[in-house]
């Protein structure tokens, strides 16, 4: 069967902070490839719409899946799967990901025929049977399958990472693929799933607080066929268990594989496992993301983070030591006045570290959607991206927005000002030499992206396609979020297990 895999276009922070390569999307391929179909596969962050419309003319797929793990780009999915089933009727279309997994039977109404089934859950272990089922039949009976005449059994779990391998030679424009001054860079999942359990977060309830793990084997022999000189570890939280970390860096030195790394863990792992990052800090880890959410004891219990303000300030100088920059996570609260954005400039001027500002959204799939008593001020999927205000701001709208991106703005210019100038030219020097252009477009690309003009104007858009309305009762049983049930969902669901 000709299958053709499609990820929609850059989300706004993409267009100026990261561009990263689709790698689940690469796994599903290599599993249907595995499985003896023909595959392409078309990356919109990186290619014109043009692009697709031509592989869609030539190609012609008779089975199409679009890569939704985020909600904000489900209108332009369902576009992509009418232009597809307009020029093709007979074609399969199918949705996958981790948005669409928690609003499946909502996007298939919306979408009025054109998307013939969603698959929820995990991918990979998905391709064989569903596109078997398309072929002969018995689409209902697929695990993980949603469709308008009903629903397959309970989505499959992969046991573990080691395969398949990432089908990388099917992306074009690898060169485009980017994290902050790390250009090109590759992405690479080392471990799959979270057990703590962030009110804010679906990365827990999308895996049912499953924890698995690449073979150490299989993470340095994967490393060694990357290419690009740059690696972002994609895992929710890095190196949990010190031992695999360790396997990991002890494979990379015995067969002295260097690259520069790019990864996000919790300020606790980092301080139970100083040792594991000092030592991937000595094989080329150079940046880390660290999820603080809020400043204040208060924040941190609202957000369910299991950390207090003094680890975190702790595992700031503990980088710091290791020579690790760090990209700090912080929670805007969209009901914050004018004093709190104040402070949060002030605090961001006050530390070394870059800091990035995430707007607070309830998205299907956390438990904050169910519980925010605050109404939604709008389903438009297209704001659901966080950096959009969806719930009631305490500052009038625009002001808020003005507030919000003066705060980037300061924190912006303190890496990339003045002071900043000649590192920064350093690396855009060496950059240029090498034909990248990311990092030099994202210097000059952040008043055009981050405006409030623009960002108060999209909620002035037509919309077409809206999100459901959410259950405002909280559910009995928190497993009830859950895409994936597994054993060690039942143990402790309450508190984060330690991983196997």
């Amino acid at each position: 069967m000709r299958l053709l895999l499609v990820h929609p276009s850059a989300l706004m922070y993409s267009e100026i902070f990261l561009r990263l390569e689709p790698l689940g999307l690469e796994r599903v391929a290599a599993a249907a490839r595995d499985a003896g179909h023909q595959v392409r596969l078309v990356d919109l962050q990186v290619t014109r719409r043009s692009r697709l419309d031509a592989v869609i003319d030539e190609f012609a797929p008779e089975a199409v899946g679009v890569s939704l793990n985020y909600l904000a780009n489900i209108p332009e999915a369902i576009e992509i799967a009418q232009r597809v089933k307009q020029g093709l009727p007979d074609c399969f279309v199918f949705f996958g990901g981790h948005s669409v997994s928690f609003v499946a039977d909502h996007v298939l109404e919306q979408a009025a025929g054109a998307v013939d089934a969603v698959v929820r859950g995990e991918g990979e272990p998905a391709m064989q049977p569903l596109l078997e089922a398309v072929r002969d039949g018995g689409l209902t009976s697929v695990p993980g399958v949603v469709t308008r005449d009903g629903r397959g059994p309970m989505p499959r779990m992969m046991h573990g990472l080691d395969e398949p391998r990432p089908a990388r030679d099917l992306t074009a424009h690898r060169r485009r693929y980017f994290i902050g001054e790390l250009e090109p860079c590759a992405s690479i999942e080392f471990t799959r799933g979270c057990p703590w359990d962030c009110s804010f977060c679906s990365a827990w309830t999308f895996y049912g607080r499953s924890y698995r793990k690449a073979t150490s084997e299989a993470a340095a022999d994967e490393l060694a066929a990357i290419r690009e000189p740059n690696v972002f570890i994609v895992d929710d939280v890095a190196f949990i268990r010190p031992e695999h970390g360790d396997a990991i860096a002890a494979e990379l030195e015995r067969r002295r594989i260097r690259k520069q790394y790019y990864l996000e863990t919790r300020s606790d792992v980092l301080l139970r496992n100083q040792e594991v990052f000092e030592r991937w800090a000595r094989l080329g880890l150079r940046y880390m993301f660290l999820g603080m959410e809020a400043l204040d004891a208060e924040g941190l219990e609202l957000y369910r983070k299991r950390i207090d303000p003094d680890e975190n300030v702790r595992a700031l100088k503990v980088a710091r030591n290791l020579g690790i920059n760090v990209a700090i996570n912080l929670i805007v609260d969209p009901a914050w006045d004018a004093e709190r954005f104040r402070m949060v400039r002030e605090f961001a001027l006050s530390v070394p570290e870059i800091v990035h500002l995430t707007v607070m959204t309830p998205y299907p799939g956390t438990e904050i959607w169910h519980t925010e008593s605050r109404r939604l001020t709008t389903l438009d999927y297209r704001l659901f991206d966080i950096q959009h205000a969806v719930v009631p701001t305490g500052l009038p709208l625009a002001e808020f927005y003005r507030e919000l991106v003066r705060t980037q703005a300061v924190i912006n210019r303190k890496h990339l000002g003045v002071s900043t100038a000649l590192g920064a030219a350093r690396i855009l020097a060496g950059n240029l030499a090498r034909g990248q252009t990311n990092f030099a477009r994202m210097l000059f690309k952040f008043n055009s992206v981050y405006n409030p003009d623009r960002q108060v104007a999209d909620h002035q858009r037509p919309v077409r396609y809206e999100l459901p309305l959410p259950v405002r009762a909280a559910p009995g049983d928190r497993r009830q979020l859950y895409v994936h049930a597994t054993p060690t969902a039942h143990r402790r669901p309450t508190a984060p297990p330690v991983p196997d």
